[in-house]
């Protein structure tokens, strides 16, 4: 299986995790001239970027550790850009990462701040 099936893959396993845990998932794959936004999903009132990552094996550390600031900045601006567009009205903003080894899921709230 290529790299980007793998990715779809563990993309939809988060997105069932988010589902079962009571969210709500507003957009997936949402793509700026900044970067990607894994999924968009509100948990009650609060507006949650998230960024999934996954390994096969943590050999060189774990899928989390390799977003790195200059990622985080990405994400954040990706995120300014979806709040500007669709001017949703929400009491928090949250970013988290989602970090799958193996099948096992560590869902990270979060995980790194608007700057």
């Amino acid at each position: 299986m290529n790299k980007r099936k793998i990715g779809i893959q563990k993309e939809n396993l988060a997105v069932n995790y988010l589902k079962n845990k009571g969210y709500k998932i507003i957009k997936q794959n949402f793509y700026t001239k900044y970067g990607e936004i894994d999924i968009i999903a509100k948990n009650k009132d609060t507006l949650v970027f998230v960024e999934v990552r996954s390994k096969s094996y943590n050999k060189f550390g774990n899928p989390e550790e390799t977003i790195d600031k200059t990622k985080q900045r990405k994400i954040i601006n990706t995120a300014k850009v979806f709040l500007k567009n669709y001017n949703l009205d929400f009491e928090e903003i949250r970013f988290d990462v989602i970090a799958i080894l193996e099948e096992n899921i560590n869902h990270i709230e979060n995980a790194f701040y608007l700057e």
